[in-house]
Order: structure tokens, then C-alpha cells, then sequence
């Protein structure tokens, strides 16, 4: 038996697909033969993203849309629908941090990680449910969190209310659309070690503090997200909705 042989064919839209952890599920998706789109702001990004995708399947392709307006969503779904032919995997691992102590969080900073993290979520899959509905068969989506959704931490304020609302949304949607056979589950990771963390975890305090709440004692890695969404996507996770995978070294566990 192969495992993840079944989704070879698939076809799989990745919102927040051109860097770190979303690249990876992309690459990785490529490579058992799906045909991916990913989506993103930065054009070059993607643009370089996609070609390594195409080395491993010359159906990927990607398409640009920022999530924090709804009807560049719409435009984003409704196209990946065209070009795929249909919709069976939605990843939903667009996200953003503003990292201030919460007396100094304005409306503004509050507004930019609700609407990526929380909106930009609900309509990316309301958008994507409606063609999944439509096509009679089953669909999975699959909503990348945080650890955060589950346990409080400095300057993350905004980002904890968000990441809570979408392990929420995940149940609510699992619930109402589970007479259509859709599938939705969450990945919670803790910190991702990326070249977007990088800077973050050169502050020696902070990078031991966050060590010293992981009892497996180190940062987790893209293709450890990777492999819960393959799992989620797979058949071995057909019985499976309204869950939240925890890859977190056992962080929130204590």
C-alpha cells in the first residue's frame, strides 16, 4: 500500500502557498501528483514557488488575491475552480501577526489580523464550500491555526482571538456541512522554525522561553504540519471533522 496514493490527481487550492510551511504542504502535495494552486499577495514569490511545484507537476500553477478584501476572494475561489475543473482540498494557511503589547494594539492592527486570520478564512471557505457542495461529492478543508487558539501568550492578543475564532469556525462548519460530506479540521502548530521566524528567534530570551514550554525541547518544522495535512486530506481522515491536530510538542499538554 502507498500511502496518500489517493491523492495523486486531487485538486488542491493552498491559500498562503509561496513561503514557509504552505510551500512545503505544496511541494508536498506536487509530489504525490495533485494539482495545486497556490495563492498569495506577492506575485515573484509565487511566481518562484509554482516553478519548483511544476518541476514535480506541470498542472500547479497560482493565482494572486489579498484575503483581507472579500471580493478578491470570490475572484481567487471562482478562478481556481475554472482552472481546476473542481475543488476537492482547501488549505486555509494564509495568516498574520502584528506582535504588540495589547495596550499598544490599535483598530488597525486589530482589523489587519482579524480580517486575514478569522475573515479572510470564513469566505476563502465559504467560497470553496459552495463549489464543493455543488459537486456531490466529498471535499476536504483544512484550516491551519495556532497552539494559540488553545493557551495565551505576550503580544498576541489579536492573533489568540483569531486563531480561537477559526478552531470555532471549524467546528461550526464541520457540523452544517457535514451532510455534504465535507470534511473540516484544523492543524494547530506551535512556533514554525522559517525564515520568517528567523528574526524573531534571534532574541536569545525569547527563543529559550519558547524551548522551555515545548517538552519535545525544540522548534517544530514545516514538514512536521505537512504531514497532519496530509493525513486530513487523505482517506485515513474520511471519518474525521470538526478537529484540531495539535503539532506542538506538547505544549498546550501541560
Amino acid at each position: 500500500m502507498s500511502y496518500f496514493s489517493e491523492l495523486k490527481s486531487k485538486k488542491v487550492v493552498i491559500v498562503g502557498g509561496s513561503k514557509g510551511i504552505g510551500k512545503d504542504m505544496a511541494l508536498a502535495f506536487a509530489e504525490l501528483g495533485s494539482d495545486v494552486i497556490i495563492t498569495g499577495r506577492n506575485e515573484q514569490d509565487l511566481q518562484e514557488a509554482a516553478a519548483k511545484l511544476q518541476q514535480h507537476n506541470p498542472q500547479c500553477s497560482y493565482l494572486t488575491a489579498d484575503i483581507q478584501d472579500v471580493q478578491q476572494i470570490y475572484e481567487m475561489i471562482d478562478h481556481a475552480h475554472e482552472r481546476l475543473g473542481r475543488i476537492d482540498v482547501l488549505v486555509n494557511n494564509a495568516g498574520i501577526n502584528i506582535a504588540k503589547p495589547s495596550l499598544e494594539v490599535t483598530e488597525e492592527d486589530w482589523d489587519r489580523v482579524l480580517d486575514t486570520n478569522l475573515k479572510g478564512t470564513f469566505f476563502c471557505t465559504q467560497r470553496a464550500g459552495k463549489y464543493m457542495i455543488e459537486q456531490g461529492h466529498a471535499g476536504k478543508i483544512i484550516n491551519i491555526v495556532s497552539q494559540m487558539a488553545f493557551v495565551g501568550y505576550i503580544k498576541r492578543a489579536a492573533y489568540c482571538s483569531s486563531k480561537g475564532g477559526a478552531v470555532q469556525l471549524t467546528k461550526a462548519l464541520a457540523v452544517e456541512w457535514a451532510p455534504h460530506q465535507i470534511k473540516v479540521n484544523a492543524v494547530a502548530p506551535t512556533f514554525i522554525e522559517t525564515d520568517f521566524t528567523k528574526a524573531m528567534f534571534e532574541d536569545p530570551d525569547f527563543h529559550q522561553d519558547v524551548l522551555n514550554r515545548i517538552p519535545l525541547g525544540s522548534l517544530a518544522k514545516p514538514n512536521d504540519v505537512t504531514g497532519a495535512v496530509l493525513f486530513l486530506a487523505s482517506d485515513m481522515a474520511n471519518f474525521i471533522t470538526g478537529e484540531t491536530i495539535r503539532v506542538d510538542g506538547g505544549w498546550t499538554a501541560i
